[in-house]
């Protein structure tokens, strides 16, 4: 037996089978020429982030827009920082935001023929590949302590040298067997690095699916492989599982392309077909007139459970990524305004691969013409489950009456030039509040040039004169006869070129009447709301004020 598969058999004795059976078990996907597999591969941190929501919609849209599959898989190689129940986390806001996977992680256990789907279940398919590098000359033991490594990156750094364990630095590189049987004898703990053979003045050639044919560096850094406690490193872990899960295209954010040199060294030295890397670009915002990264600490919209609190409908958030995410996708809204998201096609030749600007008051006009195009119907109920868990109190009142409630969703959306009033579920129930007794209040002040004892006469006035059966036209005449009897001018114009002569305007009038009934001096269609509330509603209303 040669020294390297003497060590091999040191090292990982307990290691009985052979690649060819992980081979063998997950075979090349039966899928149609041209379908992707794709995945995103969270860490259970308990931070779900617009990020994983951003690649998660790439990778869906990449396999089942050609026939592919799209699968879910648990990073969970750093027990750290682990947060228990954090996986289900992950899984839940996948599926509140309408991302669906064919196969991988579960609630409670795995779905699909290429699991497990959580790496640390995954360990000894991990070692099985370990294994073959060490018996191949590719990997060795690494006894280095913290202590150690501390030390020689000072010594790098006073020297001008580049941090890393490489060239002359590698002490454990060249340890005989026995003196690697001694230390492991000896109970010294140990990590496993891989023995590169890269040179840093090389360069390599790497396709990346929205950046095009990069120039990288080769890696000459004996990295890590395996930890100490046997768990792979990511850079081993993904290499391992996107190979025998045959993931066609790895879609992460730019911040890994400094690590792309290892992992396309590992993909070459296990003789496995590199996938198509995509590495997008990082999301950003304006602040104070420049871009800067989002930011957990700053920035609560960069948090997946932001718009959820706050009751952003989950076709908002992805119609908006899709902005984000293709050039083209606004104008094909605009050119089929009707059409359900999935009938865009998507594809990573439109994607910039610079800084990706996430601009909240776009989202919000996104969101809002959503929700226009979306039935008063749905709205309803979604809107309803969003009270049931924040404002249980307000779903009593919002759902005691169904019709009502969908009358009201409605108001001024089928116009010419249809109102925009909905953004969100928090913004909506603040939104829809004066049309209920119990939640109705008076926000706003009434207009300065309306005196206390005009605004009373007009609210006499408008309950003498007010009748149901009037359309909006003749409401509206008997405001104007109101504003000209009490010295304001019917036109608004008429009081902009002579004010010395009105008291004000018929917009002054409106505003009142409009206070009074809404608590605002911006509602929907004063005519439309008197007839949603009700002649009693409204004279309790107009009397009180």
């Amino acid at each position: 037996m040669n020294k390297n598969k003497e060590l091999a058999e040191l090292l990982f004795g307990h290691i009985t089978k052979q690649p060819e059976y992980y081979e063998e078990k997950y075979p090349k996907r039966g899928l149609p020429e041209g379908a992707a597999v794709t995945r995103i591969g969270p860490s259970p941190t308990g931070f779900v982030h617009l990020g994983n929501l951003y690649n998660a919609i790439i990778g869906e849209r990449l396999a089942h827009q050609s026939g592919g599959t799209f699968f879910l898989r648990i990073e969970d190689t750093d027990a750290k920082r682990e947060v228990e129940g954090a996986a289900q986390l992950v899984i839940s806001a996948m599926d509140f935001f309408g991302i669906r996977f064919d196969e991988g992680a579960t609630a409670d256990s795995d779905n699909g023929e290429y699991g497990p789907y959580r790496q640390r279940l995954r360990k000894e398919i991990y070692q099985c590949y370990a294994k073959k590098l060490v018996e191949e000359g590719m990997a060795y033991p690494c006894f280095c302590t913290e202590d150690e490594l501390a030390a020689m990156r000072e010594e790098q750094m006073s020297k001008k040298l580049n941090f890393g364990y490489y060239g002359e630095w590698a002490k454990c590189r060249d340890l005989s067997f026995d003196e690697i049987k001694a230390k492991i004898e000896n109970g010294e703990p140990y990590v496993l690095r891989f023995r590169s053979q890269g040179d840093e003045k090389n360069h390599v050639e790497v396709f990346d699916g929205i950046r095009g044919t990069l120039k990288v560096s080769e890696n000459y850094q004996d990295f890590v492989l395996l930890k100490s406690d046997g768990i792979p490193t990511y850079h081993f872990a993904h290499v391992i599982d996107d190979h025998l899960m045959r993931t066609t295209h790895v879609v992460r954010g730019e911040e890994w392309l400094a690590t792309l040199p290892i992992h396309i060294q590992l993909f070459d030295t296990l003789g496995f077909e590199r996938p198509i890397y995509c590495h997008t670009a990082v999301l950003m915002k304006m602040d104070g007139g420049t871009k800067r990264k989002l930011s957990k600490r700053k920035d609560p919209e960069l948090g997946l459970d932001y718009y959820r609190k706050e009751g952003y409908a989950p076709r908002a958030v992805w119609e908006y990524l899709l902005t984000v995410l293709n050039s083209n996708f606004e104008e094909w809204r605009a050119a089929n305004p009707d059409a359900p998201i999935d009938d865009f096609k998507f594809t990573l030749e439109k994607m910039s691969n610079s800084g990706a600007l996430f601009d909240i008051m776009k989202f919000e006009d996104v969101s809002r013409e959503v929700l226009l195009r979306t039935p008063a119907s749905e709205i309803y109920d979604e809107f309803a489950e969003w009270l049931r868990e924040y404002d249980p109190e307000f779903c009593e009142i919002f759902t005691r009456d169904r019709e009502y409630s969908e009358k009201i969703l409605d108001v001024g959306r089928h116009a010419a030039r249809p109102r925009k009033d909905l953004t969100s579920w928090k913004q909506a129930r603040q939104f829809l509040s004066f049309y209920f007794p119990e939640t109705f209040e008076i926000e706003d002040a009434y207009p300065e040039r309306v005196s206390e004892s005009d605004r009373k006469e007009i609210f006499r006035r408008y309950l003498d004169t007010f009748d149901m059966g009037d359309d909006s036209s003749e409401w509206f005449q008997k405001i104007r006869d109101i504003t000209a009897d009490l010295g304001y001018a019917v036109k608004p114009k008429d009081f902009k070129k002579n004010p010395d002569m009105y008291k004000g305007s018929v917009s002054d009038v409106s505003a009142a009447i409009r206070v009074a009934l809404t608590g605002r001096t911006n509602s929907p269609d004063l005519w439309e709301i008197c007839q949603i509330i009700g002649e009693d509603e409204m004279r309790a209303r107009i009397e009180r004020a």
